[in-house]
């Protein structure tokens, strides 16, 4: 079947099933749950997966699905959606007794990924290319809970806080050539209703405790060893340094305290910290966080208390893979004016697909339909066609482009591509960033 008749075939399959589609975003909506913990969102797509006649795995990396559709050989590429939900107290929706909700679109991710497996799958389309689409449905991106992900650690059943680096880690990309999905965006009042080609920023996460010495806040305060005042002062350190970090790395440090203390009357001896340290490339991000190790443990040493700095490996900076962008333009092209569609943008947030981005080509088109920044009480579904419909089409249009004509096009770029690192080199700087100073 010619290339064009196969995405009008796709396509109208994808508006036939959108109310199938736009059903599933509404579920996990209804039903948020934090990162690790979606075992209702993962079945949810479990039994969508075996109801498109494909054979899913369950629980790929501790919650999470995934399944294989194509049999011809060639080039397999991963379509991605995140399962997991926010903290967002404020929200109006957010679920009473967690906090948690989807703040962020995963649950339109997972609705536009699943748009493109019916897609795909129904129309046959995947009979007509070389090579497969592995589904995905992953967990844990937002980088919240750490305590619980600290204990599924100690428990054995992660090594890796985030969900892409686990599933990186557990080899469910090994057999992947290929990866793209979308991410929700509210463009402003800028007429901008896709954005192609985003870079983002990594981190290192920092858990930090302060330990002092208690003494009657009162009576005796001169025989305490104030940790709160150690605390205050890594902070200040922090901010002295902040003129050093290079403007093009768009270093971000942003502590909060997490324990000040336990009661008023009592020096505080037990003080805890947490914080990021972004940076736009790896060797930013290693030279500031030196800085600020140094800022927090001369802070302690100031007034006579101890600082113990567990580094977490986190996330890695978002790269793009121009090629790939450009395909997806072509398409996108069809449904979007030019002045509606942005092309290039360097976000100071960060994306565990950046992880991945450093092993493989990667797509990660940012899609309009809603309003309100993303992680705040505003953010809603404004403009379901445009938010679900849209990306689906486009997405499955892009995979056929890829794999078309025997995978040429994707050949081509698997070829040509230049992987930042293998995956031994990544475990191993993951690894380099997993200390206690």
């Amino acid at each position: 079947m010619p290339k064009e008749e196969l995405k009008k075939k796709v396509a109208r399959i994808i508006d036939e099933k959108r109310d199938r589609i736009i059903a599933l975003g509404k579920k996990m909506y209804d039903k948020p749950e934090l990162g690790y913990k979606e075992k209702y969102a993962t079945d949810l797509l479990y039994e969508e997966f075996k109801d498109l006649g494909l054979v899913p795995k369950k629980n790929i990396a501790v919650t999470g699905c995934s399944a294989v559709a194509g049999e011809n050989p060639g080039p397999r590429i991963a379509f991605m959606g995140e399962l997991d939900a926010i903290l967002c107290h404020e929200h109006p929706d957010a679920d009473q007794e967690t906090g948690a909700v989807h703040a962020c679109g995963h649950n339109i991710q997972s609705g536009v990924m699943l748009g493109a497996a019916l897609g795909l799958v129904l129309s046959g389309a995947l009979s007509e290319l070389s090579g497969s689409v592995k589904f995905m449905a992953v967990p844990a991106e937002e980088y919240v809970e750490l305590e619980y992900r600290y204990d599924l650690r100690e428990q054995g059943k992660i090594k890796y806080f985030g969900g892409k680096q686990e599933l990186i880690y557990r080899g469910e990309l090994d057999d992947v050539d290929i990866a793209m999905m979308i991410h929700s965006l509210y463009p402003g009042d800028s007429g901008i209703k896709a954005l192609l080609g985003p870079t983002g920023n990594g981190f290192v996460g920092k858990k930090v405790q302060f330990t002092g010495k208690e003494s009657h806040a009162g009576s005796a305060p001169e025989e305490g060893v104030n940790a709160l005042n150690a605390a205050m002062l890594a902070i200040n350190n922090i901010h002295a340094q902040r003129e050093t970090f290079p403007d093009e790395e768009k270093i971000r440090v942003h502590p909060i305290i997490t324990k000040g203390g336990d009661i008023v009357n009592i020096i505080p001896a037990d003080v805890r910290m947490e914080s990021y340290v972004r940076g736009r490339t790896v060797k930013g991000i290693i030279a500031a966080n030196q800085k600020v190790n140094r800022a927090i443990k001369a802070g302690a040493l100031a007034v006579g208390a101890k600082a113990e700095i567990k580094d977490i490996p986190g996330y890695l900076p978002l790269l793009n893979k121009a090629e790939l962008d450009h395909i997806l333009l072509e398409n996108l092209s069809a449904f979007l004016k030019g002045d509606e569609i942005q092309q290039g943008s360097s976000f100071a947030g960060s994306f565990d697909f950046g992880d991945v981005s450093h092993l493989m080509p990667v797509l990660h088109p940012f899609f309009g339909g809603v309003k309100g920044d993303l992680h705040t009480r505003k953010f809603k579904i404004i403009d379901e066609e445009l938010a679900y419909i849209i990306p689906a089409k486009t997405m499955a249009m892009t995979v056929i482009d890829l794999l078309y004509n025997k995978a040429d096009r994707a050949t081509t770029i698997i070829e040509n591509h230049q992987t930042v690192m293998t995956k031994e080199e990544y475990l191993d700087l993951l690894s380099s960033f997993d200390k206690t100073i």
